[in-house]
Protein backbone atom coordinates (compact mmCIF):
# COMPACT_ATOMS: atom_id res chain seq x y z
CA UNK A 1 0.00 0.00 0.00
CA UNK A 2 1.24 3.51 -0.81
CA UNK A 3 2.23 5.39 2.31
CA UNK A 4 0.45 8.63 3.01
CA UNK A 5 2.75 11.63 2.81
CA UNK A 6 2.69 13.79 5.93
CA UNK A 7 3.57 17.46 6.31
CA UNK A 8 3.73 19.72 9.33
CA UNK A 9 1.26 22.58 9.90
CA UNK A 10 4.08 25.09 9.33
CA UNK A 11 4.80 23.59 5.93
CA UNK A 12 1.10 23.68 5.02
CA UNK A 13 0.93 27.31 6.12
CA UNK A 14 3.88 28.20 3.93
CA UNK A 15 2.36 26.48 0.90
CA UNK A 16 -1.04 28.04 1.56
CA UNK A 17 0.23 31.59 1.83
CA UNK A 18 2.45 31.19 -1.22
CA UNK A 19 -0.49 29.81 -3.23
CA UNK A 20 -2.58 32.84 -2.30
CA UNK A 21 0.05 35.56 -2.68
CA UNK A 22 1.40 34.30 -6.00
CA UNK A 23 -1.91 32.85 -7.29
CA UNK A 24 -0.18 29.59 -8.11
CA UNK A 25 -2.02 26.77 -9.84
CA UNK A 26 -2.09 23.17 -8.63
CA UNK A 27 0.23 22.19 -11.49
CA UNK A 28 2.77 24.85 -10.48
CA UNK A 29 2.69 23.76 -6.85
CA UNK A 30 3.01 20.14 -7.86
CA UNK A 31 6.09 20.88 -9.95
CA UNK A 32 7.72 23.12 -7.35
CA UNK A 33 7.28 20.70 -4.47
CA UNK A 34 7.98 17.57 -6.53
CA UNK A 35 4.69 15.84 -5.88
CA UNK A 36 3.87 12.69 -7.83
CA UNK A 37 1.07 13.28 -10.38
CA UNK A 38 -1.07 10.45 -8.98
CA UNK A 39 -1.35 12.27 -5.66
CA UNK A 40 -4.48 14.39 -5.40
CA UNK A 41 -4.37 18.06 -4.48
CA UNK A 42 -7.37 19.30 -2.56
CA UNK A 43 -8.34 22.80 -1.49
CA UNK A 44 -9.00 23.21 2.20
CA UNK A 45 -9.08 26.00 4.72
CA UNK A 46 -6.68 25.74 7.61
CA UNK A 47 -6.86 27.86 10.76
CA UNK A 48 -3.29 28.69 11.65
CA UNK A 49 -2.47 30.38 14.97
CA UNK A 50 0.07 33.18 14.66
CA UNK A 51 0.85 35.46 17.65
CA UNK A 52 -2.64 35.16 19.03
CA UNK A 53 -4.49 35.75 15.77
CA UNK A 54 -6.12 33.32 13.34
CA UNK A 55 -5.10 33.35 9.71
CA UNK A 56 -7.49 31.64 7.31
CA UNK A 57 -5.69 30.39 4.23
CA UNK A 58 -6.61 28.20 1.29
CA UNK A 59 -4.34 25.19 1.66
CA UNK A 60 -3.18 22.95 -1.14
CA UNK A 61 -2.67 19.72 0.79
CA UNK A 62 0.21 17.75 -0.66
CA UNK A 63 -1.25 14.59 0.80
CA UNK A 64 -3.01 11.88 -1.09
CA UNK A 65 -6.42 11.52 0.56
CA UNK A 66 -7.04 8.41 -1.56
CA UNK A 67 -3.68 6.63 -1.96
CA UNK A 68 -3.65 3.90 -4.58
CA UNK A 69 -3.06 0.32 -3.50
CA UNK A 70 -1.59 -2.65 -5.27
CA UNK A 71 -4.30 -5.28 -5.24
CA UNK A 72 -3.22 -8.64 -3.87
CA UNK A 73 -4.14 -11.65 -6.01
CA UNK A 74 -2.29 -14.18 -3.86
CA UNK A 75 -4.26 -17.30 -3.12
CA UNK A 76 -6.19 -17.14 -6.36
CA UNK A 77 -6.13 -20.32 -8.42
CA UNK A 78 -5.99 -18.35 -11.67
CA UNK A 79 -3.48 -15.83 -13.05
CA UNK A 80 -4.11 -12.16 -12.36
CA UNK A 81 -4.60 -11.44 -16.06
CA UNK A 82 -7.36 -14.06 -16.33
CA UNK A 83 -9.23 -12.68 -13.32
CA UNK A 84 -8.99 -9.10 -14.55
CA UNK A 85 -10.11 -10.10 -18.04
CA UNK A 86 -13.21 -11.79 -16.65
CA UNK A 87 -14.07 -8.88 -14.34
CA UNK A 88 -13.56 -6.29 -17.09
CA UNK A 89 -15.60 -8.24 -19.64
CA UNK A 90 -18.49 -8.56 -17.21
CA UNK A 91 -18.64 -4.91 -16.12
CA UNK A 92 -18.04 -3.48 -19.60
CA UNK A 93 -20.13 -5.55 -21.97
CA UNK A 94 -23.23 -6.52 -20.01
CA UNK A 95 -23.44 -10.31 -20.03
CA UNK A 96 -24.84 -12.82 -17.57
CA UNK A 97 -22.47 -14.94 -15.48
CA UNK A 98 -23.61 -18.02 -17.42
CA UNK A 99 -22.66 -16.31 -20.69
CA UNK A 100 -19.32 -15.21 -19.25
CA UNK A 101 -18.64 -18.77 -18.12
CA UNK A 102 -19.05 -19.92 -21.74
CA UNK A 103 -16.90 -17.07 -23.05
CA UNK A 104 -14.08 -17.97 -20.65
CA UNK A 105 -14.37 -21.66 -21.60
CA UNK A 106 -13.94 -20.73 -25.27
CA UNK A 107 -10.66 -19.09 -24.25
CA UNK A 108 -9.47 -22.18 -22.42
CA UNK A 109 -10.39 -21.09 -18.89
CA UNK A 110 -12.48 -23.63 -17.02
CA UNK A 111 -14.35 -21.84 -14.23
CA UNK A 112 -17.92 -21.59 -12.98
CA UNK A 113 -20.33 -18.67 -12.69
CA UNK A 114 -20.10 -18.59 -8.88
CA UNK A 115 -16.34 -18.06 -9.05
CA UNK A 116 -16.80 -15.29 -11.62
CA UNK A 117 -19.27 -13.60 -9.30
CA UNK A 118 -16.79 -13.74 -6.40
CA UNK A 119 -14.12 -12.14 -8.58
CA UNK A 120 -16.38 -9.27 -9.60
CA UNK A 121 -17.62 -8.62 -6.05
CA UNK A 122 -14.12 -8.82 -4.53
CA UNK A 123 -12.03 -6.89 -7.01
CA UNK A 124 -14.39 -4.26 -8.49
CA UNK A 125 -14.48 -2.06 -5.34
CA UNK A 126 -10.68 -2.19 -5.01
CA UNK A 127 -10.18 -1.16 -8.62
CA UNK A 128 -12.81 1.57 -8.22
CA UNK A 129 -10.93 3.00 -5.22
CA UNK A 130 -7.76 3.25 -7.30
CA UNK A 131 -9.73 4.81 -10.15
CA UNK A 132 -10.96 7.58 -7.83
CA UNK A 133 -7.36 8.36 -6.86
CA UNK A 134 -6.05 8.42 -10.43
CA UNK A 135 -8.79 10.17 -12.39
CA UNK A 136 -8.13 13.56 -13.93
CA UNK A 137 -9.08 16.75 -12.01
CA UNK A 138 -12.75 17.63 -12.26
CA UNK A 139 -14.55 20.90 -13.06
CA UNK A 140 -16.10 22.90 -10.21
CA UNK A 141 -19.65 22.79 -11.61
CA UNK A 142 -21.46 19.52 -10.85
CA UNK A 143 -24.67 17.78 -11.87
CA UNK A 144 -26.25 15.19 -9.57
CA UNK A 145 -29.15 12.77 -9.84
CA UNK A 146 -30.16 9.28 -8.75
CA UNK A 147 -31.65 6.28 -10.49
CA UNK A 148 -33.42 3.08 -9.43
CA UNK A 149 -31.65 -0.28 -9.22
CA UNK A 150 -33.65 -3.45 -8.57
CA UNK A 151 -32.10 -5.74 -5.97
CA UNK A 152 -33.98 -8.97 -5.27
CA UNK A 153 -37.29 -7.41 -6.25
CA UNK A 154 -36.76 -4.28 -4.14
CA UNK A 155 -35.91 -0.80 -5.41
CA UNK A 156 -32.59 0.64 -4.23
CA UNK A 157 -30.96 3.85 -5.41
CA UNK A 158 -27.74 4.78 -7.19
CA UNK A 159 -26.65 8.34 -6.44
CA UNK A 160 -24.50 9.74 -9.21
CA UNK A 161 -22.61 12.96 -9.96
CA UNK A 162 -20.76 14.27 -13.02
CA UNK A 163 -19.08 17.57 -13.74
CA UNK A 164 -20.13 19.99 -16.49
CA UNK A 165 -18.00 18.06 -19.00
CA UNK A 166 -19.83 14.82 -18.22
CA UNK A 167 -16.87 13.30 -16.35
CA UNK A 168 -17.79 10.96 -13.51
CA UNK A 169 -17.19 12.42 -10.06
CA UNK A 170 -18.60 9.85 -7.69
CA UNK A 171 -21.41 7.34 -7.19
CA UNK A 172 -22.99 5.58 -4.23
CA UNK A 173 -25.58 2.86 -3.72
CA UNK A 174 -28.19 3.43 -1.02
CA UNK A 175 -31.06 1.32 0.24
CA UNK A 176 -33.05 4.51 0.88
CA UNK A 177 -33.75 7.72 -1.01
CA UNK A 178 -33.90 10.43 1.63
CA UNK A 179 -32.10 13.46 3.03
CA UNK A 180 -29.62 11.39 5.06
CA UNK A 181 -28.59 9.37 2.00
CA UNK A 182 -28.25 12.53 -0.12
CA UNK A 183 -26.13 14.28 2.52
CA UNK A 184 -23.92 11.21 2.86
CA UNK A 185 -23.38 11.11 -0.90
CA UNK A 186 -22.58 14.82 -1.20
CA UNK A 187 -20.11 14.61 1.69
CA UNK A 188 -18.45 11.61 0.08
CA UNK A 189 -18.20 13.39 -3.30
CA UNK A 190 -16.76 16.55 -1.72
CA UNK A 191 -14.22 14.55 0.28
CA UNK A 192 -13.07 12.84 -2.92
CA UNK A 193 -13.16 15.79 -5.35
CA UNK A 194 -13.01 19.01 -3.33
CA UNK A 195 -15.72 21.62 -2.83
CA UNK A 196 -17.50 22.66 -6.06
CA UNK A 197 -18.80 26.15 -6.80
CA UNK A 198 -22.27 24.87 -7.69
CA UNK A 199 -24.33 21.69 -7.93
CA UNK A 200 -27.28 21.27 -10.29
CA UNK A 201 -30.02 18.93 -9.05
CA UNK A 202 -33.61 18.11 -9.99
CA UNK A 203 -36.64 19.18 -7.97
CA UNK A 204 -36.04 16.52 -5.29
CA UNK A 205 -36.58 17.94 -1.82
CA UNK A 206 -34.32 15.28 -0.29
CA UNK A 207 -31.37 16.25 -2.52
CA UNK A 208 -31.93 19.93 -1.79
CA UNK A 209 -32.02 19.29 1.96
CA UNK A 210 -28.90 17.11 1.68
CA UNK A 211 -26.85 19.91 0.10
CA UNK A 212 -28.22 22.45 2.58
CA UNK A 213 -27.10 20.27 5.48
CA UNK A 214 -23.66 19.90 3.87
CA UNK A 215 -23.48 23.68 3.40
CA UNK A 216 -23.96 24.14 7.14
CA UNK A 217 -20.96 21.88 7.76
CA UNK A 218 -18.86 23.64 5.11
CA UNK A 219 -19.73 27.10 6.37
CA UNK A 220 -18.76 26.53 9.99
CA UNK A 221 -16.13 23.79 9.97
CA UNK A 222 -14.31 23.61 6.65
CA UNK A 223 -14.02 26.17 3.87
CA UNK A 224 -16.12 29.03 5.18
CA UNK A 225 -18.22 29.19 2.01
CA UNK A 226 -21.23 27.35 0.67
CA UNK A 227 -22.13 25.54 -2.53
CA UNK A 228 -24.55 27.28 -4.88
CA UNK A 229 -27.60 25.11 -5.55
CA UNK A 230 -29.30 25.10 -8.96
CA UNK A 231 -32.55 23.17 -9.33
CA UNK A 232 -33.16 22.44 -13.01
CA UNK A 233 -34.12 19.30 -14.91
CA UNK A 234 -32.37 20.58 -18.05
CA UNK A 235 -28.94 20.67 -16.38
CA UNK A 236 -29.13 16.96 -15.53
CA UNK A 237 -29.35 15.62 -19.08
CA UNK A 238 -25.73 14.45 -18.93
CA UNK A 239 -26.37 12.48 -15.74
CA UNK A 240 -29.39 10.81 -17.29
CA UNK A 241 -27.28 9.75 -20.28
CA UNK A 242 -24.95 7.95 -17.88
CA UNK A 243 -27.98 6.32 -16.25
CA UNK A 244 -28.96 4.89 -19.63
CA UNK A 245 -25.49 3.40 -20.05
CA UNK A 246 -25.74 1.74 -16.63
CA UNK A 247 -29.17 0.30 -17.42
CA UNK A 248 -27.94 -1.04 -20.75
CA UNK A 249 -25.07 -2.88 -19.05
CA UNK A 250 -27.09 -4.22 -16.12
CA UNK A 251 -30.14 -5.40 -18.11
CA UNK A 252 -28.52 -8.64 -19.43
CA UNK A 253 -27.15 -9.46 -15.95
CA UNK A 254 -30.56 -10.87 -14.96
CA UNK A 255 -30.86 -8.88 -11.75
CA UNK A 256 -28.96 -8.58 -8.50
CA UNK A 257 -29.51 -10.98 -5.61
CA UNK A 258 -27.93 -8.94 -2.80
CA UNK A 259 -27.26 -5.28 -2.05
CA UNK A 260 -23.51 -5.68 -1.43
CA UNK A 261 -22.97 -7.55 -4.72
CA UNK A 262 -25.02 -4.93 -6.60
CA UNK A 263 -22.96 -2.10 -5.10
CA UNK A 264 -19.67 -3.85 -5.92
CA UNK A 265 -20.72 -4.66 -9.49
CA UNK A 266 -21.88 -1.10 -10.14
CA UNK A 267 -18.51 0.21 -8.97
CA UNK A 268 -16.85 -1.92 -11.63
CA UNK A 269 -19.33 -0.74 -14.26
CA UNK A 270 -18.60 2.88 -13.37
CA UNK A 271 -14.84 2.33 -13.71
CA UNK A 272 -15.34 0.82 -17.17
CA UNK A 273 -17.49 3.83 -18.06
CA UNK A 274 -14.82 6.23 -16.79
CA UNK A 275 -12.27 4.51 -19.02
CA UNK A 276 -14.71 4.87 -21.93
CA UNK A 277 -14.89 8.61 -21.17
CA UNK A 278 -11.05 8.84 -21.12
CA UNK A 279 -10.90 10.06 -17.52
CA UNK A 280 -7.41 8.71 -16.85
CA UNK A 281 -5.61 10.67 -19.55
CA UNK A 282 -4.24 7.58 -21.27
CA UNK A 283 -4.32 7.51 -25.06
CA UNK A 284 -3.27 4.68 -27.33
CA UNK A 285 -3.89 2.09 -24.58
CA UNK A 286 -6.68 -0.45 -24.85
CA UNK A 287 -9.54 -0.18 -22.32
CA UNK A 288 -8.64 -3.55 -20.80
CA UNK A 289 -5.01 -2.53 -20.26
CA UNK A 290 -6.17 0.67 -18.55
CA UNK A 291 -8.48 -1.39 -16.33
CA UNK A 292 -5.66 -3.82 -15.49
CA UNK A 293 -3.30 -0.92 -14.69
CA UNK A 294 -5.73 0.26 -12.03
CA UNK A 295 -5.16 -3.03 -10.21
CA UNK A 296 -1.50 -2.05 -9.70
Amino acid sequence: MTKRKSHSPDFKAKVALEAINEEMTMAELSKKYDVHPTQRFCRKVLAIGRRGRIVLAAVFCIESEHPTVTIDFKGSHYPKSVILYAVFFYVRYGVSYRDLEEIMAERGVDTDHATLNRWVVKFSPLIAANAQARKKPMAVSWRMDETYINVRGKWTYLYYAVDREGQTLDFMMSERRNTAAARRFFKRAVDANGVPDRIAIDKSGANLAGIQKLNVILKFTKVGRIIKIVQSKHHNNMVEQDHRFIKRITRPMLGFKAFHSAAATLEGIEVAHMIRKKQFGQTGISPFKQFAALAG
